[in-house]
């Protein structure tokens, strides 16, 4: 199965949130019960360097909030980044890649 690209804007210096949905095939909602979940940003994908987002998952609605506190926004620099989400089953240890895409960070003015 394709994971699902999707660009985000991160207004630099600023709190940042956007949500997921998993889903089955059949179009209904994955129970994330049990699930952990982990993401960041990196300008490059082998860049050392990552901004972590902090995860909150809602098991009922197969929801995966990513945000980003405007503490770290600031210290970003504007741009282009890699982002990607991975959630992992507490039950296998199998991690599956929920969407990936780029993320824009833009400047600042105020």
């Amino acid at each position: 199965m394709a994971v699902p690209a999707i660009n985000l804007t991160i207004p630099q210096g600023t709190d940042f949130e956007s949500t997921f949905t998993v889903t089955n095939p059949d179009g209904s909602v994955t129970s994330l019960a049990g699930y952990s979940a982990m993401a960041k940003i990196k300008k490059f994908p082998d860049s050392t360097e990552s901004y972590p987002f902090s995860i909150s998952i809602t098991t009922a609605t197969g929801s995966v909030v990513v945000s980003m506190a405007n503490t770290i926004t600031s210290d970003i620099e504007p741009g282009r980044y890699y982002y990607d989400v991975v959630i992992t089953n507490s039950l296998n240890n199998k991690k599956t890649r929920i969407v990936e895409g780029m993320a824009l960070v833009t400047p600042a003015i105020t």
